[in-house]
């Protein structure tokens, strides 16, 4: 087997220095910006399962719910303008990212955080204050500005602002943001779905304030990073505030290596041009298909639709709303293992365990639906042992992607990029989820009608691809430094062929030297 030459040994140089309590702050304020993006995905599926707000804006969906239970029940919820709602937050992410990249790189991460923060704030009260479809929509649209804004910033900042040994850690922060936000969300739902009136739906949209307000506030806060001073030409700002978030003066050799990268950044004019080059081809993959196999894991069937999903099985509104609380709770537990674990057993085994265990969940979820409505979806409800038997699996499920494909789909692709295409190779990977988010968002529902319980094998079956993909292509990058990460793709046993020698010499010269014994 081709495993020895598949396996890095994922160690590099170590610099001298400490988790400062000042690093670990600005890094839990900066990774507050996953809670707009944890928020927004809890709160649509949750409003979008309340009676009130399917009343006033799709009464079509409304009335089919309402109808006789004998109606097919894998159809009740297919509506292209309700998917719509729901993904065109993803769409307008996308395009933001793009102009993300130029204001992270020009004006700092800190800035672009900013950005996304009073977006989305506008986003949310257009939403709270919402008459129509179309007022809903736009609100929407702000709201994924925003989200374009933080995701591209964000894991960049937490990825160059920690010590390398610790950076899987802090960086699984921002999931772990992302997370509490899905889990306060669906709280908030559960809460405002009891509300008499049928106005709790603008209380949960409304809300969505909170979370931008603190990422907005905490944001002005925030110091920049010391590779960005030295990308924006700021190089004693640079060495100075190496030295507080190190906690030491002896940072020498890190100030060089990122003095180093910072020289070969300025000769690129044009990023966007520069990463196609033959040299970068393993992290263009990555920033490719990492997001593209996080979204076809299916966990935003979970997530985005958990109520409807709940809805769909048999249960009733509060017990839909309360098992999606049930597995937002189970989400951020099982984020903490990945923080705890992700900088000891690596990337590569948490991919690989959290693939195993979701492929397994779902054959299983996909075969209880099966036994209970068939193809034809006439089933009625679910007994109470069958449907806990449904939520415990779909529980292990999102533990598996939780301390896997969750955290790292963004640890990953913000930790591999040389400084001269971070943001440009950043906004790639938010572009490319915000891409497939939109679309799993638009046409779950219809590929829940049309496909039935096979839905939960065909993402089974792309959880399959993806893990071979990490097992044979995706090098162990636990404990090296950023400016070191282009000797890992250098001893690949297949990306090696893309990077020539002349691409490693500056780093192997000194920038970021292997330790002696290092393989």
């Amino acid at each position: 087997m081709a495993g020895g030459a598949i396996v890095n040994s994922g160690s590099g140089k170590e610099y001298p220095g400490k988790l400062t309590l000042y690093v670990l702050v600005t890094c839990v304020v900066a990774a507050t910006g996953g809670l707009i993006f944890g928020y927004d995905i809890g709160i649509s599926g949750g409003v979008t399962s309340m009676d009130s707000f399917l009343e006033k804006f799709f009464p079509e969906v409304h009335r089919k719910q309402q109808a006789d239970r004998s109606t097919n029940q894998y159809c009740q919820f297919d509506s292209q303008l309700l998917q719509t709602f729901t993904s065109s937050l993803y769409l307008a992410a996308l395009v933001a990212s793009f102009f993300a990249s130029g204001v992270t790189r020009a004006f700092g991460r800190k800035w672009s955080m900013f950005g996304g923060g009073v977006t989305f704030l506008v986003g949310a009260a257009l939403n709270g204050a919402a008459k129509d479809v179309a007022m809903l929509i736009i609100g929407r649209i702000l709201l994924g500005i925003g989200v374009g804004f933080a995701n591209q910033s964000v894991p960049v900042y937490l990825s160059e602002m920690a010590p390398a040994r610790l950076r899987g850690m802090l960086n699984i922060g921002f999931q772990l943001m992302i997370t509490i936000g899905i889990l306060a969300a669906n709280l908030i739902n559960y809460g405002t779905n009891k509300i008499k009136g049928g106005w709790g739906w603008r209380v949960s949209l409304a809300l969505a304030a909170v979370p931008a307000a603190i990422i907005t506030v905490g944001s002005l806060f925030l110091p920049d990073t010391p590779n960005s001073l030295l990308e924006r030409g700021f190089p004693e700002r640079a060495q100075r505030m190496l030295r507080r978030i190190r906690g030491t003066d002896d940072v020498g050799a890190e100030y060089a290596d990122l003095v180093a990268a910072s020289e070969e950044s300025k000769l690129v004019e044009n990023p966007w041009a520069n990463i196609l080059q033959r040299r970068y081809r393993p992290q263009i993959t990555m920033a490719l298909l990492i997001p593209f196999f996080q979204q076809l894991t299916g966990i935003n069937v979970i997530m985005f639709y958990a109520p409807v999903l709940f809805r769909t099985l048999g249960f009733g509104s509060n017990a839909s709303l309360m098992s999606s609380v049930i597995t937002g709770l189970v989400n951020v537990f099982a984020t903490f293992v990945s923080i705890f674990t992700v900088d000891r057993l690596g990337r590569r085994k948490l991919f690989l365990e959290g693939g195993a265990q979701m492929i397994v969940c779902q054959i299983v979820v996909g075969t209880l639906i099966a036994i209970k409505f068939g193809t034809s979806g006439d089933g009625g409800d679910l007994s109470k042992g069958y449907a806990a038997i449904v939520v415990l699996f779909i529980c292990v499920y999102v533990a598996g992607f939780a301390w896997s494909w969750g955290p790292l789909g963004w640890l990953v692709p913000s930790e591999i990029f040389p400084l001269e295409i971070r943001s440009a190779g950043q906004s790639i990977n938010v572009s490319v989820n915000m891409l497939f988010t939109f679309a799993i968002a638009q046409a779950f529902l219809t590929m829940l009608c049309h496909m039935k319980f096979g839905l939960f094998y065909f993402f089974a079956g792309w959880v399959v691809i993806m893990s071979f993909f990490v097992f044979f292509f995706l090098p162990e990058t636990k404990n090296v430094p950023i400016e070191e990460m282009v000797l890992v793709w250098r001893k690949h046993w297949f990306w090696g062929r893309f990077i020539a020698a002349d691409d490693v010499n500056g780093v192997e010269m000194g920038i970021g030297k292997p330790k002696s014994g290092d393989k």
